[in-house]
């Protein structure tokens, strides 16, 4: 039986390991699994989402085509397109709406 000192240090210890794991994501717009996310970005000017610590940013859209700055680096995704490699991950464009873009984002 663990004392009640070493309970606390077990739950301390999990809560921390819970948040790094779930640190990936920081935005209200992104869902995240320990190496992959699902991220829905407005499809407005300046919009933007943080995961995997990264940040992308919108740029422009057409029907099927959608460019993003991400990490700092120009790309350009076109639906049914095979992922595009960017800062480790793996980036493909999911959805384009009139008002949003879904990105599947997976470590590389």
């Amino acid at each position: 039986m663990l004392k009640p000192t070493s309970r606390l240090a077990v739950a301390l210890s999990s809560a921390t390991l819970l948040g790094a794991l779930l640190a990936g994501c920081s935005s209200d717009n992104v869902s995240c699994g320990l190496d992959q996310c699902s991220v829905s970005i407005d499809r407005q000017t300046n919009a933007s989402a943080s995961f995997l610590g990264v940040e992308a940013k919108f740029l422009s859209a057409d029907a099927d085509t959608v460019t993003l700055e991400v990490a700092g680096e120009q790309i350009s995704l076109t639906k049914g397109q095979q992922a595009v490699e960017v800062a480790g991950l793996q980036v493909s464009l999911d959805s384009v709406t009139s008002d949003k873009i879904g990105l599947e984002v997976a470590r590389a």
